[in-house]
């Protein structure tokens, strides 16, 4: 693993030449060496054998493991990928690995809605009794990560760093909550920092490890998208949440629906197209969809419907909600920030404002 130059693809390589045993590597000469930079021969003629000791030494930590393709508690689905990680570090039960899983992805700022919509269904798949594995990144996999955590079934987090690191930093306290109640796992090994190149490769084992790959909010250019296409090539089951056409955030999902991906709706949706392949594995229960049913409203005073009519669930200029609705600018800002107290609206930056679905039988 730290030999330079070699990446997984290099030595998925050579243990295939030596019938999956390293040790014969390891000698002065071998015909596998053929090929191999001079610093990547010269390593392992030479091994700094401290740094192997350093990742053992991790081991030692408690609730801790260093999985080979040899061990029987390698993930079964992650074995069929053409360069499956030579070794995973993992914080937490690897049993969980091998359970059945589905990941959850999207963009790092989205929108209060799209972040909902993440948790609950998230949520609603775990009691269903799927592993919700992703990415740990800020926005919709932390959501979904905390939805997840208030399901039934553990969480799994797959990371850009050694697990002696958090990345990004805030989501220190969610990382040890899903060590303790779920599992964290690299390919890397501890110590390696944030470096931009690792995420890309992350996600090969995020969409590996699943059955299928929901994407919630996600742009044209996102590394949402490269999950997503890595799990079409690894011939898993891809999901997208549609949106409005007017947010760019929605943009790279219903790209995703016209290349093939099943539109989703509800989580019923997801278990509906899983169940041929999990078969009892999965629990059904009452379908959550992006919009989260409450009980019926009563009537609110006529201000208060005048507004709700006015508000969409894209972000909407207050300016605009103005003119909709017919109301003063100083009834409008009132009534907003009684709203957004109760949970009906949600703030969106640039002054927006936005529906969260939420219906109430109190008025505000």
């Amino acid at each position: 693993m730290h030999t330079p130059g070699l990446g997984s693809r290099g030595i998925n390589r050579l243990l295939g030449v030596t019938g999956g045993n390293p040790q014969p590597l390891f000698s002065t000469q071998h015909p596998a060496h053929k090929g191999l930079k001079q610093a990547s021969i010269d390593w392992l003629r030479d091994p700094d054998w401290d740094r192997v000791e350093q990742d053992l030494r991790w081991q030692e930590g408690g609730n801790r493991a260093i999985l080979t393709l040899a061990d029987g508690r390698y993930p079964t689905l992650l074995k069929e990928l053409e360069d499956p990680p030579p070794l995973l570090f993992v914080q937490g039960d690897p049993a969980i690995l091998d359970m059945p899983q589905l990941a959850i992805v999207g963009s790092r700022n989205p929108t209060p809605s799209g972040r909902q919509t993440a948790q609950e269904f998230a949520r609603f798949l775990s009691q269903a009794g799927l592993v919700i594995t992703s990415g740990l990144a800020a926005g919709i996999d932390g959501a979904a990560h905390r939805g997840a955590l208030q399901g039934s079934t553990p969480t799994l987090a797959v990371t850009g760093t050694g697990l002696d690191r958090v990345y990004p930093a805030r989501h220190r306290d969610l990382a040890h909550q899903i060590a303790e109640q779920g599992a964290l796992v690299s390919e890397l090994p501890p110590g390696t920092p944030p470096l931009p190149a690792n995420f890309p490769r992350r996600n090969r084992i995020i969409s590996g490890l699943s059955v299928g790959t929901l994407v919630v909010e996600a742009a044209r250019q996102s590394g949402s998208l490269i999950t997503a296409r890595l799990a079409t090539e690894q011939g898993r089951e891809v999901f997208a949440i549609p949106g409005s056409i007017h947010n760019p955030l929605a943009r790279g999902c219903h790209a995703l629906i016209r290349q093939g991906a099943k539109l989703v709706e509800t989580a019923d949706d997801i278990l509906e197209e899983l169940a041929p392949l999990l078969g009892a594995q999965l629990e059904r229960t009452e379908p959550v969809s992006t919009v989260k049913a409450e009980p019926e409203a009563r009537l609110w005073d006529q201000e208060y419907q005048q507004l709700m009519a006015a508000l969409d669930f894209d972000p909407t200029p207050v300016d605009l909600l103005i003119e909709r609705s017919g109301l003063t600018a100083d009834a409008v800002s009132s009534m907003l920030l009684l709203l957004e107290l109760e949970g009906f609206v949600s703030a969106a930056p640039g002054g927006r404002y936005c529906r969260t679905g939420k219906m109430g039988t109190e008025p505000p």
